[in-house]
This record gives C-alpha cells, sequence and structure tokens, in this order.
C-alpha cells in the first residue's frame, strides 16, 4: 500500500477493520503493540511487589491505566490504523484519542507514583539505583521547563496548526518511520499536557485547582478553532488525504469536514472528564485537610476551647 497519498491507496476493504495487524517488521501496530505490552507488564509488576509487601493499590487506578493503553492498542495496533492512512476522518480519531484519552487514562492510573513505591531502593546510601534516578529525573530542570504550561500550551497548540497546515504532515505520513514518530509525538503531547494539571502523580510543576482549570481551557479554544477551520474549508487542505481510494467511495473535502467535526468534539468531551475528574481531586483534597485540622485539634486537646473558658472564667471572677 502506497502512502504518499497520490491516488494510488489500495485498501484491502474485505479485511475486518478491526483484526490485529500480523506484520513483524518496522510498523506502526508491531511498534505501539511491542510498547503496549511492555507496560503493562511493567506496571503489573509494581502492583504485584507492592501486593506481596501488604502495600494497597487502588483497584481504579489500574482499571483506568490498562483502559489507556488498551485505547493505543485499539487505534494503533488493528486494521483501523491501516483505514487511517488514506481516510482523514480514521486519522482523526486516532490523533484525538492518542493525544487527549489515553494520556487523561493513562495518569489517572498513576504511573509515576507506582514506580515510585515499587522500584527498589539503593542497596548503599549514596549509590543512586532506578528509584534514585526517577526522583532525580522528576526534580530536573528539564521537568520542569517540559511540565510549564508556558511550554505546554504552545505546544499542543503547535501541534495541531504547525503539523497539520504544512508540508510536515506529508512528509511525515509518506513513511511507516515518519508515521510511529508522529503518532509518538501526539502522546507525548498529550502527557505532557495534562500532567501538571491531572496532578496525580507528582512532578516539578503542581498549580493550585484554580490555576489547573485555567491551563485546562486555555488550549481548548484553539483545539475547537482547528477542527472548525477543517469543516469550514471549500477545498481538501491535507495532501495525503487529497485522493482517497475509489474502492473507498468517499469524496476527500467531505471526508476532512467530518475530521473537522471530530476534533470540534473532542475539544470538548476530554475537558469534562478532566473537569469532573479536578472537581473531585479538590474535594478530596478538602475532606483531607478538614480530617488533619480535626487531628491537630484533638492533638492540641481544644487548647482554643480551654482558652475561651479560662477568659469566661476570668470575666466571673472580676464580676465577683
Amino acid at each position: 500500500m502506497d502512502h504518499s497519498g497520490h491516488g494510488t491507496h489500495d485498501m484491502p476493504m474485505d479485511l475486518p477493520p478491526f483484526s490485529l495487524g500480523q506484520g513483524l517488521a518496522l510498523s506502526p501496530d508491531a511498534f505501539f503493540l511491542t510498547g503496549c505490552l511492555l507496560a503493562l507488564g511493567l506496571y503489573g509488576w509494581g502492583v504485584v511487589r507492592l501486593r506481596r509487601r501488604g502495600d494497597a493499590w487502588p483497584v481504579g487506578r489500574t482499571v483506568f491505566f490498562v483502559t489507556g493503553v488498551l485505547s493505543v492498542a485499539l487505534v494503533m495496533c488493528t486494521k483501523l490504523n491501516d483505514y487511517g492512512m488514506v481516510m482523514f476522518s480514521v486519522h482523526m480519531v486516532q490523533h484525538m484519542v492518542i493525544s487527549m484519552l489515553s494520556p487523561i487514562l493513562l495518569l489517572l492510573g498513576a504511573p509515576v507514583t507506582l514506580a515510585l513505591r515499587a522500584l527498589p531502593v539503593a542497596s548503599r546510601r549514596g549509590a543512586k539505583g532506578p528509584r534514585e534516578l526517577l526522583l532525580a529525573l522528576l526534580h530536573s530542570r528539564y521537568m520542569r521547563i517540559v511540565t510549564h504550561p508556558v511550554f505546554t500550551i504552545p505546544l499542543f497548540i503547535a501541534s495541531l496548526y504547525a503539523l497539520y497546515f504544512t508540508p510536515l504532515f506529508d512528509f511525515l505520513m509518506g513513511s511507516k518511520p515518519g508515521h510511529i514518530a508522529m503518532m509518538v509525538h501526539f502522546l507525548a503531547v498529550g502527557l505532557v499536557f495534562f500532567w501538571p494539571i491531572m496532578g496525580v502523580d507528582p512532578g516539578p510543576h503542581r498549580p493550585g485547582y484554580v490555576m489547573r482549570m485555567l491551563e485546562l481551557f486555555a488550549g481548548m479554544p484553539f483545539h475547537a478553532f482547528f477542527g472548525i477551520a477543517l469543516m469550514m474549508a471549500t477545498e481538501p487542505m491535507v495532501g495525503t488525504y487529497a485522493n482517497p481510494p475509489a474502492s473507498l467511495g468517499i469524496d476527500a473535502l467531505t471526508d476532512q469536514n467530518a475530521a473537522g467535526g471530530i476534533a470540534w468534539a473532542f475539544s470538548e468531551i476530554p475537558s469534562v472528564l478532566v473537569l469532573i475528574a479536578l472537581v473531585y481531586q479538590w474535594y478530596r483534597s478538602e475532606q483531607r485537610q478538614a480530617v488533619r485540622t480535626d487531628r491537630a485539634a484533638d492533638r492540641n486537646g481544644d487548647k482554643e476551647l480551654e482558652a475561651y473558658n479560662a477568659y469566661l472564667a476570668s470575666l466571673q471572677t472580676r464580676g465577683r
């Protein structure tokens, strides 16, 4: 199958659209399938390690992470990826899922927290084991830069406009390594954008809840405008999808308009999911703070109440 986008595609329409890819060479499905299996294996190792030493790990976090990995596998490790090479609308589903839905689910699984709890500590003092190296990375200047909103928000926006509206997209889609690099980029951008906002895992940039909401909504309008631009275009804007295979029976402009509608919709749905998660985290944080305040009052023996009672007693003594 030719991926150059010049009308020479031959999509085998008799294949089931969601059957697993079977190529062993360098291909997006094989690459991402290996990565998904590795991610699930490492996460499962961490959970088992905690359980064996008697530590609990929330089942919900495991469900979120596994669902996130499966969402990546669904769009990249099945024949859906083949259709994404010749249909702009299917490609946009891949892009939106892997850059906005998958990162949210993966981050809700708290993989960094799990790694910090499961990785062994260095055997001797002053040495650097896997856990110490991870901590050093989390506190590095590099991580402070790539997780700061001054970096993440422009990167999130540029990943749309600078990619699709320049020849860069056609260049990357012209080869399998380019396609893999583009999809890895989408996933990485989603992770660094939502990581400080979700606030589940520790990181160098951890703003308050109001600031997190502002960061979330700062990039979403640009995402919506991108979708609207595709929906309102009067001619194909991306060369790769300008001449879809005749066997598909689709019009390039109609397919592009559908891709724009998908991009516009995904600017709303993940925002609502993240907003719900933020409100829930905020509520839990306030509850924990109230519990800590009550415990502090118990440890202090309600000194404020005792002082007030003493003050009343002194007033009564003066009256006498």
